[in-house]
């Protein structure tokens, strides 16, 4: 079983459920409220193992999921859920290989997550009109190891795309339905369009821009989750929930004869 180095980034999670996603050093000590625990601790133990504060709360030393590493990213700007990232990645149909215009960056967590499933052999090309983004992402991306599968690229998708025969188009900017036209003629024949909006005017400007372009199996959903606190006797239905955060809507390009 692969032990713990020096380095290496390791998910705690506390015997109160809480998560921290922290790098082990000698000579660091971390301090939360269930009392604190010295990182070299862990070094040479298994992941999985459990150790205890000094306080006698136990934790459990994970290995970290890729969606633990990017839920840790600076929120510099709103995110995209687990929720939504995994009916994108289905919806997409992305795999290893693949080739994915992305457009924007933003804090990079739905980039990362692409970069993942198309790795090693494919790419993503990810715009995005701010400047600080990109950088931001180049640092997040080199963290968890997927910087070569991702190019990052200044530019406004709703003016310009300048890859073709790109296996899927996804769009978390303002304004998707004006890069309609464009994701056309990057995608080849057969290619998936995602887009992601706020509010449903958003969507219906989307739409009808997808449907104007000629593409074809156009859905929208909202996907909502609720969490449940399992206890014999009184499992219910946690209070707060993660409710709308986006409409994601998708859709094929379909060939039209006399178009190439």
């Amino acid at each position: 079983m692969e032990a713990i180095e020096e380095g290496d980034r390791v998910l705690f999670i506390t015997q109160k459920g809480r998560k921290y996603l922290l790098e082990v050093r000698r000579g660091r000590r971390f301090h939360s409220s269930e009392g604190y625990i010295d990182l070299e601790q862990v070094m040479g133990m298994p992941y999985g193992s459990r150790i205890k504060t000094n306080t006698g709360s136990v934790w459990v030393a994970a290995y970290p999921l890729i969606i633990d590493q990017v839920l840790n990213f600076p929120r510099i700007t709103q995110i995209v859920y687990p929720k939504d990232l995994g009916y994108i990645v289905l919806m997409s149909g992305i795999r290893s290989g693949s080739r994915v215009v992305e457009g924007g960056t933003g804090a990079a967590v739905l980039t990362t997550i692409l970069a993942y499933y198309v790795a090693p052999t494919g790419k993503v090309y990810s715009y995005d009109v701010v400047e600080d983004h990109l950088r931001n992402a180049e640092k997040q991306l080199e963290k968890v190891g997927l910087r070569d599968f991702v190019e990052l690229k200044h530019g406004d998708l709703t003016k310009q795309i300048e890859e073709r025969d790109i296996d899927a188009v996804i769009l978390d900017i303002p304004t998707p339905w004006l890069a309609v036209a464009n994701a056309k003629n990057a995608l080849r024949d057969g290619g998936v369009l995602v887009s992601l909006s706020p509010t449903i005017e958003q969507v219906i400007e989307t739409v009808e821009a997808l449907k104007n372009e000629g593409f074809a199996d156009v859905i929208t959903v909202e996907i909502l989750m609720r969490t449940l606190r399992v206890k014999r006797g009184m499992t219910r239905p946690e209070h707060l929930m993660h409710a709308h955060t986006a409409y994601i809507t998708t859709a094929r390009k379909a060939y039209r004869e006399g178009e190439g």
